[in-house]
C-alpha cells in the first residue's frame, strides 16, 4: 500500500530533490499527520538529524501521540533508537548504523533497514557518502535483523520520473530466494497510482512524498488502485467500526465514494440504491473517518470511526447488530463504550446547567472536592478487596470515576487507552516502586488510612 512520508527541517516539511536541492515547502507536519494518518502508517524522516544538524525530536513526539509512524534521519546510536521507540514510534528506520551487531540488540519487528542506494550500490550519511557496498548483499546480511526494509533510489528522489519497478521487482525476487519474511518497501520517483498497485500484488509498499505534495499523485487513488473486487457489481464490503474495533454495520464502498470518503476523512459509502450516500446527512448521525484498512485478499475493508449521535443502524440503534429483545445485551453499546458516552453526554448538560438533578455525574462535574476524594477512596477500596467479584465491583467503581475525572479534563478512557498502547511499545521500564506514603512496608499488606 502507499505509506505517505512527511520529511521535516526546521519544522517544516519539505521536499528534496536527490536528498540534496529544496524544492518545496509543504506546510505543518502536524496538519499533515492528522490528513494522512488515515491510510495507515505515515513514515516520518528527520532530515536536520539525518545531516547533522540538530534535531526535531519534540515535533516527532506531538506526531507520534496522533498517529502510527514509522520514524528514521540520523539514528546512528542505542540512545536515540530507544529513546524513539520508547516514544511510540511502531518501527524505526536505520541507514548507517545498520549493522549486525548494532541492530541485533533491538526488537527485529521494529527495525527497519534503510538501503540507500545509487545504481545498486549503498550510501549513508544523509547520502553524502557512497560505501560502495551492494545492495543486495547488505539486504542478505541485515535479514535475520530487521523486519522490514526501505530501498530508496536516490537518483530518483524528487525526481518524478516513476519507479525503477524492474529493480522492485529484481529485489523481492532476491528477497524471496531468501526466504525473508519481513515486508520491502520501495521509494524515489513515485509518481502514478498503478505503481503503488502492482508493487502492493507483488507483497510491497511504496514511501511516496514529492508526487503527493505536488498534486500528481493522489494517495486516495493510489491507496484504491491496491483493491480488487470478486463481485459482479465490483463494490469492496465495508466492515464499520468504532474506534475500540466493534462493528456497526455492514455497508459497500465502491471507487467513487471511498476516494470521497478518505479526502473527506468522513463516513461515505456506496448505496446499492442510491448511490453515494453521506452518513447522517440527513439524520445528523455523522462518522468522522479515523482510519481505513484493506484486507489481506485486497477485497474487503474496514473503516474505523467516531461515530456521532445516536447511532450508526437506520433504526436508532448504536449498531445494526443491536438485538431487538429487551434485556439482551448489545456489544456495541455496553461497558466502556457505553460508559463514556453517557459521562460525555452529563458533562454536557452540566455545562449548559441542563442536567437532571438527580444526576450524581453532572455533580461530580460542578464539586471539584467531591470528584478528587472519590477517586481516593474509590482506589483504596479496590486496593483492600478480596475475590474476583468485589475487585470487579470496586474497579468498575473506580473507572466510573476516572471516566468523569478524564470528561472533565478533556481527555477520555480512548485516550487513556492510547497510552496504554503507546507504553507497551516501550523498550525500557521503570521500577515501579510506591511513592510515600503508599509504599509497602513490613511485607504486610497495603491498607488504607483514608477509612
Amino acid at each position: 500500500m502507499i505509506i505517505p512520508s512527511i520529511d521535516i527541517m526546521g519544522g517544516r516539511a519539505v521536499q528534496l530533490i536527490g536528498g540534496k536541492t529544496f524544492e518545496m515547502d509543504c506546510g505543518d507536519p502536524l496538519e499533515l499527520c492528522e490528513r494522512y494518518r488515515i491510510y495507515g502508517q505515515i513514515a516520518v524522516v528527520d532530515l536536520d538529524a539525518a545531516l547533522g544538524r540538530g534535531d526535531n525530536f519534540e515535533l516527532i513526539l506531538k506526531m507520534l501521540r496522533r498517529a502510527s509512524c514509522r520514524v528514521g534521519g540520523g539514528v546512528r546510536d542505542a540512545d536515540t533508537l530507544t529513546r524513539l521507540l520508547d516514544a511510540g514510534a511502531q518501527a524505526v528506520m536505520v541507514g548507517t548504523k545498520a549493522e549486525p551487531e548494532f541492530l541485533s540488540a533491538f526488537p527485529r519487528e521494529r527495525i527497519i533497514a534503510a538501503l540507500d542506494g545509487r545504481k545498486g550500490k549503498l550510501a549513508v550519511e544523509g547520502w553524502q557518502a557512497d560505501t560502495g557496498v551492494d545492495i543486495r548483499a547488505r539486504l542478505k546480511e541485515l535479514a535475520p535483523y530487521a523486519g522490514g526494509f526501505l530501498l530508496t533510489s536516490i537518483e530518483r528522489e524528487g525526481g518524478l520520473g516513476g519507479l525503477d519497478l524492474g529493480y522492485a521487482r529484481d529485489m523481492l525476487a532476491f528477497a524471496d530466494e531468501l526466504s525473508y519474511s519481513g515486508r520491502l518497501c520501495f521509494a524515489g520517483g513515485v509518481r502514478e497510482a498503478a505503481e503503488v498497485a502492482e508493487l502492493d500484488a507483488l507483497g510491497a509498499d511504496v514511501q511516496a512524498g514529492m508526487a503527493m505534495y505536488k498534486g500528481i499523485l493522489d494517495p486516495a487513488e493510489a491507496f484504491a488502485a491496491c483493491l480488487r473486487s470478486d463481485r459482479p457489481d465490483g463494490l469492496w464490503p465495508t466492515v464499520v467500526c468504532d474506534e475500540r474495533g466493534i462493528a456497526l454495520g455492514l455497508v459497500y464502498s465502491d471507487k467513487e465514494s471511498l476516494k470521497v470518503a478518505l479526502t473527506e476523512r468522513a463516513g461515505v459509502y456506496h448505496s446499492r440504491t442510491r448511490g453515494l450516500w453521506r452518513k447522517g446527512q440527513s439524520s445528523g448521525n455523522a462518522q468522522e473517518l479515523l482510519r481505513v484498512d484493506a484486507d489481506c485478499d485486497r477485497d474487503a475493508l474496514r473503516f474505523v470511526v467516531r461515530q456521532n449521535g445516536a447511532g450508526f443502524c437506520h433504526r436508532g440503534k448504536r449498531s445494526c447488530w443491536a438485538p431487538p429483545a429487551i434485556g439482551h445485551d448489545d456489544r456495541a453499546d455496553s461497558g466502556f463504550s457505553r460508559l463514556e458516552r453517557t459521562v460525555a453526554g452529563r458533562r454536557a448538560e452540566a455545562e449548559a446547567g441542563e442536567a437532571p438533578k438527580a444526576s450524581y455525574s453532572a455533580r461530580l462535574f460542578r464539586e471539584n472536592g467531591l470528584l478528587a476524594a472519590k477517586l481516593a477512596e474509590e482506589a483504596a477500596e479496590l486496593a483492600e478487596a478480596e475475590g474476583p467479584r468485589r475487585s470487579a465491583e470496586e474497579a468498575a467503581d473506580l473507572i466510573y470515576f476516572a471516566a468523569v475525572k478524564l470528561a472533565k479534563e478533556g481527555s477520555s478512557l480512548e485516550e487513556a487507552e492510547r497510552v496504554l498502547d503507546e507504553r507497551a511499545l516501550r523498550l525500557t521500564r521503570r521500577p515501579g516502586n510506591a511513592k510515600r506514603p503508599y509504599e509497602q512496608k513490613g511485607g504486610e499488606p497495603w491498607k488504607s488510612s483514608i477509612h
